[in-house]
């Protein structure tokens, strides 16, 4: 019980801490990853580092010049300026929220760190890199992606559980 007073009595920077802690590090994460593939594996041949996951889970470079999982090739330029918008629109709507409403900074700092991550690929190299394949069923053919593809899919639903959470807590109250 402590700890939550502490927590609510610091959440304005614990909030703001968090936020642009999490942005970083999904950023750096993101990046030294996408670094590494570059420098190690070979474009577009599948390579199991683990060969007990090897008919589930393997490494295959991709360069993705399109959007999200490989979605209308071409259209990257595009697809990085709708990011930026998006991540100023975070930004704006960052300073609207409850300061003690962690979950949500968190997962927004995941969206953000994400799509920032992919910006930076389709500005630095004209492509997005993604590397990690999973195939298994129902993903057999699931697209090839990367940790910030990841992050954004995670933020977006601990966004739409938190959002759930609160309609059934409205609910309850009105009922």
């Amino acid at each position: 019980m402590r700890l939550r007073g502490w927590i609510a009595a610091h959440a304005g920077w614990l909030s703001h801490l968090l936020y642009f802690c999490g942005v970083g590090g999904i950023l750096i994460l993101d990046q030294l990853s996408k670094a590494w593939v570059v420098a190690t594996l070979p474009a577009y041949r599948p390579v199991e580092f683990f060969e007990w996951l090897a008919p589930i889970f393997s490494f295959t470079y991709v360069q993705n010049t399109g959007v999200a999982f490989g979605l209308f090739p071409g259209l990257g330029d595009l697809f990085a300026l709708l990011s930026m918008l998006v991540v100023l629109a975070i930004l704006a709507f960052r300073r609207t929220l409850p300061s003690a409403d962690l979950w949500i900074h968190g997962a927004l700092a995941m969206v953000t760190g994400g799509a920032l991550g992919n910006v930076m690929d389709r500005v630095l190299r004209g492509y997005v890199v993604d590397f990690i394949d999973v195939n298994v069923w129902p993903l057999h053919t699931w697209p090839v992606f990367n940790v910030a593809d990841a992050a954004i899919v995670v933020g977006v639903i601990v966004l739409l559980l938190d959002s759930f959470m609160i309609e059934q807590e409205v609910v309850r109250s009105d009922g």
